[in-house]
């Protein structure tokens, strides 16, 4: 199913420059896992500086909400925990293997394993933080049933980066994201597309969402609007929503 809407109000912010359209492999020497990127954690540390850590595993957790992990993106060694004030972890510093060495999770067959089994593997395996929760905009609570999953697949901010250039050799991934995402809740799932920041039909055989075009300036790209313009959020109310990176 496909809608479009279209945003009479709002201004393109025409800056000087602009991104080339091409994908490099690089890959860095430092990582960096920062616990200020999440609203609301209060990290409890499991490493120390000078531990040899492998991608995947666990290198805090927050204190209030002990489910939830945040592992490492890299195999390599915890160089250094930088704190701020009060001696608040602001970032683990990670010099990463030039061969990488993962955790095996050891999944089933997707298709087959029930709700629970699927959102606890999320959760083990530090990737249920990238589903986040409107209102506030914190790491969205496994427990609860939301009205809505929004999808946001481009960014009308100047300078903002080309999603289809960013995912379109990512297709597979994506729609299995998309498949997990189904089990885990019956919520309708937005796909939020732009009618011209967004150039190609590759979108148009994703299987599971209800696509929405979107028409129209600066901030059309900004999720509120979207939600807003889609299904308001009534008091009461909780959707989910990811960028189109944290699906894949």
């Amino acid at each position: 199913m496909s809608k479009t809407y279209k945003i009479k109000k709002g201004k393109n912010i025409k800056l000087l420059g602009a991104a080339d359209k091409i994908v490099q492999d690089y890959f860095p020497k430092f990582f960096a896992l920062k616990p200020t990127d999440f609203n609301a954690v209060v990290p409890k540390l499991l490493v120390e500086e000078g531990d040899k850590i492998l991608a995947g595993q666990e290198l805090f957790f927050d204190k209030k909400r002990e489910y939830l992990h945040f592992t490492s993106p890299v195999s390599g060694v915890l160089k250094q925990i930088k704190r701020g004030e009060k001696r608040r972890i602001e970032e683990l510093l990670i010099e990463a293997d030039e061969t990488q060495q993962y955790l095996d999770f050891k999944l089933n067959d997707i298709e087959k394993m029930p709700r629970e089994d699927i959102i606890n593997a999320m959760l083990k395996a530090g990737v249920w933080p990238v589903i986040r929760q409107r209102p506030y905009n914190i790491i969205a609570n496994p427990e609860d049933n939301p009205k809505a999953i929004y999808i946001k697949a481009f960014d009308s901010a100047p300078l903002a980066p080309d999603y289809d250039l960013l995912v379109k050799q990512e297709m597979d991934l994506l729609q299995k994201g998309i498949d997990v995402l189904k089990k885990i809740t019956s919520a309708p799932i937005h796909f939020n597309l732009h009618n011209t920041l967004n150039k190609t039909r590759m979108y148009n055989d994703l299987k599971g969402v209800d696509i929405r075009h979107f028409e129209g300036k600066h901030p059309v790209g900004n999720l509120s609007v979207q939600i807003f313009t889609i299904s308001p959020i009534n008091k009461g109310d909780i959707v989910w929503h990811l960028d189109i990176q944290d699906v894949i």
